[in-house]
């Protein structure tokens, strides 16, 4: 089993240790190669998956940040060259870019199935429950939390589909999970119909779907109520491979306790929630969360006090590795990614300076097995306005978009 890092648990509490990255640096030629690539057709927000045969999958999107489209293709190659694009939503500019946070996320499920999820526009038709606390006209409310699935052909996706059946407010964005068993996630927060109003209000919803997504469940809650959730700030699920789905999401605690909590669920078991990292501030940071894993391992990272942190999870008590943290003095840092090598090697990706209608800088670092920097890591500018990084592990090494 890969030793990923040293296990040191830790109190809940991390922000009041300082845990940085590791020290010292292994040679170049322990290094796997990092390539970095721009998004086709200078779409944004890229989420990407390689599959079990090697191929690449990618999304992004493009058009405009309100009313945006989700776009896929695949590569053979290590994301050299792509397919012609295809576009994920039936519906033209069902998707939102505005934000950072509310675009689509992809997951691969059984035989190889293609899943995305997004927060619905307000220009999308497909509406959910209606949010008391906003006029009941206004284009905003009732927006819908949109699911596809690619069809059985590989030809084109299917209709999207709006989850939202008994909740209401979607804001932050939403995240999709698969596992090879057929199971298939769509997460989001939001209020529940007739419930508590508010952020405080707020909980991690789950549909779930047994078939490979041809039918979902009603959402059911997996946080509880007491944390609440960040309103504009993102969520991630993970489907490991020990057939526990994981998520990561921001409390909004009397509106000032922004922390980071980890909540892991199996099937016919309660949800166990822990809080992995606190932070108090008085606004909504608009941060996301990342996920890698392997046969053995499950990793997860977030943005705390505008750093990078990343650690290993323990599946059986929820206990972290010793958190790593983007090294360097954090400037603004956002939108972790991750990606997990055969060797162990993670690869973490993160913004530096991007904000509201702001570009910024892409940054990543390469850690070994046992979370030690390796020397490959560095940065370059241009991520375009409301857009981030993603990385994934290849046959010929690693490879970012941006």
């Amino acid at each position: 089993m890969t030793q990923l890092f040293r296990h040191r648990i830790l109190l809940p509490a991390l922000g009041a240790l300082t845990l940085l990255a590791p020290v010292g640096i292994a040679g170049p030629a322990q290094t796997s190669p990092v390539a970095i690539k721009r998004i086709p057709e200078g779409g944004m927000q890229p989420q990407a998956a390689v599959d079990r045969a090697g191929t690449l999958h990618l999304i992004y999107l493009k058009g405009e940040p309100s009313k945006a489209d989700v776009y896929y293709v695949t590569s053979r190659d290590s994301g050299k060259t792509f397919t012609a694009p295809m576009r994920v939503n039936s519906e033209p500019g069902s998707a939102v870019a505005a934000g950072t946070i509310r675009g689509a996320q992809l997951a691969l499920g059984a035989d190889g199935r293609v899943h995305v999820a997004w927060n619905g526009s307000s220009s999308s038709k497909l509406r959910g429950p209606l949010n008391p606390e906003q006029p009941a006209d206004s284009p905003y409310n009732g927006t819908p939390m949109l699911y596809t699935r690619l069809n059985g052909a590989g030809t084109a996706f299917e209709p999207e589909r709006n989850l939202m059946k008994h909740t209401f407010a979607l804001d932050g964005g939403g995240s999709v999970a698969a596992d090879g068993s057929g199971n298939v996630y769509v997460g989001w927060h939001g209020n529940a119909v007739g419930g508590p109003l508010g952020e405080a209000g707020r909980r991690v919803w789950v549909a779930q779907s047994r078939d490979n997504g041809k039918t979902f469940s009603d959402e059911s809650p997996l946080s509880s109520e007491k944390p609440g959730a960040c309103g504009c700030c993102g969520l991630r699920l993970f489907a490991g491979r020990d057939k526990q789905l994981y998520g990561l999401f921001r409390s909004a605690t009397n509106e000032v306790h922004r922390d980071i909590y980890l909540v892991a669920s199996s099937r016919g078991a309660a949800p166990r929630e822990k809080l992995l990292h606190q932070w108090n501030i008085n606004a909504c940071p608009m941060s996301s969360m990342a996920f890698a894993g392997t046969d053995q391992d499950v990793l997860g990272a977030w943005e705390t006090q505008e750093q990078i942190y990343f650690a290993r999870i323990d599946p059986r008590t929820l206990q972290l590795s010793e958190p790593a943290a983007a090294p360097g003095s954090a400037t603004r840092r956002k939108h972790p990614s991750l990606a997990v090598n055969e060797r162990g090697e993670t690869l973490l990706v993160w913004t530096e300076g991007t904000g509201w209608n702001k570009g910024g800088a892409l940054a990543w670092q390469l850690f070994d097995a046992d979370g030690k920097l390796l020397s490959e890591g560095g940065q370059v500018g241009g991520v375009p306005t409301w857009s981030f990084g993603a990385a994934v592990a290849t046959a010929s090494g690693f490879v970012i978009f941006y």
